[in-house]
């Protein structure tokens, strides 16, 4: 895609989602209340990230419902909700209430694909917390059955569509880096380090190399553990479940159109040495960082040449930054669910596929799964990947 073309496609998706969350927002505040509920699991991934109050306020939106399958947890989110009804089991909630609007809390994903795809057969839009599935079989099903149904699904990737995140996007598209060159990209690395951080954080890092540079094209890696290669064997289960990780440290080589390179690193020896888990945009006239968060911080650093004594990077904050001077609490979860929320409820209005939709996130765990196969074959995978299941299963 030459820039010019981005160029377009940006203006264009920026123009489409204002107009469409200003367009969908009116619709649904003007047609009768949109049934929806709410669906946690206390103990089994809980309530993530303020997924739970996302219908709170919202004109044309009536909550009636929520389900948790345990008494305290659902007795403690039925008060800070005010649902007017709850349920243990959310089959029945389905059945009963027949929402058209579903919130599907839970983080961890050892329920997600059947919680959804119950949900979308009984005929509700979803917005889901991440990751979206654990594997990619999981993943193509649910979106085959909401596209048959004609069902929109958002994913809580909440950084892509953050304002200065999308400021960075114009910016690089109107030439602010130069021509882009390279991407680096660093996990929390903490205690987590390896195949657990690449799922849960890795894939808002996967997600944004995405928003900036387009689908990667094919994926080298290696993923140790101990010091050694990963193989099957290496599989487990973490904690908070999403699905078997593998490795405590992994550094994965991608390639993007146009020449752009592209790096994730895992690695908890390397956490002092990259500070704050983001990425790195290097292009050939500047380089901008984005400290992940939620909000995220973004600084700015000109090309300069090289001396005999050295080079002196200055980094700065991103020109035309509309967070600058905000506090952090005016964009925290809450603001940043609900600008997605407005995108998805304008994407339903309009029919078309929200910013943060269900088939980005799955490109985000289809980056992951190609890290694995990349790792366990010693070889370069193509991508799209063929195989569906996931590299670490016993069976496949």
């Amino acid at each position: 895609m030459t820039p010019r073309t981005n160029r377009r496609r940006f203006i264009q998706l920026t123009a489409g989602t204002l107009g469409g969350v200003l367009t969908g927002t009116r619709a649904f505040a003007a047609a009768a209340p949109q049934r929806a509920a709410v669906i946690g699991a206390t103990g089994r991934g809980d309530y993530g990230h303020g997924i739970d109050v996302i219908f709170n306020g919202r004109a044309g939106i009536e909550l009636v419902a929520l389900s948790d399958p345990d008494a305290a947890g659902r007795a403690r989110a039925a008060e800070k909700l005010k649902a007017p009804r709850q349920y243990a089991d959310y089959r029945e909630l389905l059945a009963k209430e027949k929402p058209q609007l579903v919130a599907l809390c839970p983080r961890q994903t050892i329920d997600r694909h059947t919680m959804a795809l119950d949900i979308l057969r009984a005929g509700a839009h979803i917005y889901s917390e991440k990751p979206f599935t654990s594997t990619l079989a999981e993943a193509d099903e649910l979106l085959a059955e909401s596209g048959k149904r004609g069902l929109k699904i958002a994913v809580a990737h909440q950084t892509r569509m953050m304002p200065n995140i999308v400021h960075l996007k114009k910016s690089a598209t109107e030439g602010l880096l130069g021509d882009l060159l390279e991407i680096h990209a660093w996990g929390k690395q903490d205690a987590r380090a390896g195949g657990e951080d690449m799922m849960v954080l890795g894939t808002h890092m996967f997600d944004l190399m995405r928003l900036y540079a387009g689908d990667a094209t094919w994926c080298t890696a290696r993923v140790l553990t101990k010091g050694r290669d990963i193989t099957v064997a290496d599989a487990r289960l973490t904690k908070d479940y999403i699905g078997p990780v593998a490795g405590d440290e992994i550094h994965a080589q991608f390639a993007f159109a146009n020449g752009v390179n592209g790096t994730f690193t895992s690695r908890n020896a390397m956490r002092l040495t990259t500070g704050n888990w983001g990425i790195e945009l290097i292009g050939s006239k500047a380089r901008a960082k984005i400290n992940a968060n939620i909000p995220p911080r973004i600084l700015h650093c000109l090309n300069t040449d090289w001396k005999p004594d050295g080079r002196t990077d200055i980094w700065k904050p991103i020109p035309g930054d509309p967070l600058t001077g905000t506090p952090d609490s005016a964009n925290g979860f809450p603001s940043a669910n609900s600008r997605l929320v407005d995108n998805w409820l304008a994407s339903i209005a309009a029919n078309h596929e929200p910013e943060c939709s269900g088939r980005n996130a799955m490109k985000a765990i289809e980056m992951v799964m190609a890290v694995y196969h990349a790792g366990l074959s010693g070889r370069r995978v193509a991508l799209p990947l063929v195989d569906r299941s996931h590299p670490l299963a016993a069976t496949k």
